[in-house]
């Protein structure tokens, strides 16, 4: 039996101190946490930095250190810094040597790499060793080569390859969110679909559980199956919440595919053990060409925001005449003024409290009280979306309804109003390589530090 202690759905979020410590009596093999995702869009990606705070992420790593030292088990975080390029690989590797000092821990760090040289990936595309997902736009060796940061997703292989080291700390790129749970229990001899089904439900910690914010949940794996349970105070699992992560983050609530195969669990079996455990069976692995899930980002123009609030009860009801009418007008005049082609730039206003979420799919509309107006400029420079951004200003705080009637004033929140948002990103790549050997696309190098 392998057991894995999952402290949080991603290093950042949180986790229960106690939940923790609960895990840690249970005597894990290993502790894994996830680092990211691609969930708050191509920036992170495109930038090749962390969305959560340094601060925050050390000291809730720093807590994971010490937890494996007390248990002596290997500590592994996948998608190091939200995106796992090598540059939030090496910010993640820095904190840790900086925890490991001040705790005076001699440890030894695996580091798993899944940055991609473009070039490269160009290569493999003119070679037909690319083909796209689902929905994937069209791509060229151009597109490919204007992508400011490519990582491919790693799976158990190269999780595995990094344990082998002998590592007490794993940190690792881009990988998916199942391979840092499944590459052990694999390893060690557990039902392959029960290791990838377990894997699957325990990615996002104890949001297969209620109280899903505590983070920690332990699953244990054999030759059957798995058996997850929810580690903090009230925390319980139960046949639904458990086979209803299935359907979280995924198209098809039955397949998940990963590097080498895909899992299947149509016929898997949910049991409830008692009222905080639930053990599952009947989960099946079919092996499939290797192939991994690239990931990349490209420059797509910079921003400039302004926000301004309707609150005159004619305004806020003919909101969206208002906003359609100085769209016309506004790129109408920067097309004068800049001696700009339309496909130059792009000037758009969301209402917010209105359809500023969903916009023609919006289905009920409310009887606001007030709106917000999200002024977006898109440009092909910083300096150029600034400019149109000044020219949309007077727009936004002074244009009426009518031409006949008095000159209105609405209310900026901020001065000034435009709001450089710099550099914009992205998805370029939603495709997957085929590898010949698991590591052909990743380095693994090992630190001993202290």
């Amino acid at each position: 039996m392998t057991k894995v202690l999952v402290p949080s759905g991603a290093l950042g979020l949180n986790y229960d101190q106690s939940a923790l410590m609960r895990g840690l009596e249970m005597k894990p093999d290993i502790i894994a946490i996830d680092g990211g995702s691609t969930d708050s869009g191509p920036a992170y990606l495109g930038k090749g930095m962390s969305k959560y705070s340094r601060s925050s992420t050390k000291v809730e790593w720093q807590g994971l250190m010490e937890a494996r030292a007390k248990a002596d088990v290997p500590l592994v975080i996948g998608t190091a810094g939200t995106c796992g390029t090598d540059s939030t690989v090496d910010w993640m590797l820095d904190i840790t040597r900086e925890i490991a000092a001040e705790l005076g821990q001699t440890i030894k760090i695996a580091v798993l790499r899944s940055s991609q040289d473009s070039a490269k990936i160009a290569d493999a595309y003119e070679n037909g060793r690319i083909s796209p997902l689902q929905h994937a736009h069209e791509i060229s060796r151009e597109t490919i080569e204007n992508c400011s940061n490519i990582v491919a997703l790693a799976g158990a292989e190269q999780i595995q390859a990094a344990i082998n080291t002998g590592a007490d700390v794993i940190i690792a790129g881009r990988t998916t969110d199942t391979a840092i749970i499944a590459a052990l229990p694999l390893m060690q001899g557990a039902n392959v679909g029960g290791a990838w089904h377990g894997a699957k439900i325990g990615e996002c910690g104890a949001l297969c559980a209620t109280n899903p914010q505590s983070g920690v949940i332990m699953i244990d794996f054999d030759g059957d199956g798995f058996t997850v349970t929810p580690l903090a105070d009230g925390a319980k699992a139960s046949p639904h919440t458990v086979s209803a992560h299935m359907l979280y983050e995924n198209s098809d609530p039955n397949i998940l595919y990963e590097p080498g195969g895909y899992l299947e669990v149509t016929d898997a079996k949910y049991v409830a053990l008692d009222d905080t455990s639930v053990r599952v069976t009947g989960s099946k692995w079919t092996t499939a060409p290797y192939t991994v899930k690239l990931e990349g980002a490209s420059l797509a123009g910079y921003q400039c925001i302004s926000l301004v609030l309707l609150r005159d009860a004619r305004y806020v009801k003919n909101a969206q005449k208002w906003a359609d009418d100085i769209v016309e007008k506004c790129s109408a005049k920067v097309v004068d003024r800049l001696k700009l082609s339309p496909d130059d730039f792009n000037i758009e206003l969301r209402l917010i409290g209105e359809n500023a979420s969903f916009g023609a799919l919006e289905t009920r509309m409310i009887d606001a009280v007030e709106i917000g107006v999200l002024g977006i400029v898109t440009a092909t420079s910083d300096a150029l979306a600034n400019e149109i951004g000044k020219i949309l200003n007077p727009y936004l705080l002074h244009h009426p309804l009518t031409q006949s009637e008095e000159q209105p004033t609405f209310a900026f929140p901020f001065s000034p109003a435009e709001i450089s948002r710099g550099a914009i990103y992205t998805f370029s790549l939603n495709h997957v390589m085929t590898l010949d050997d698991p590591m052909d696309a990743f380095t693994l190098e090992v630190h001993d530090i202290g």
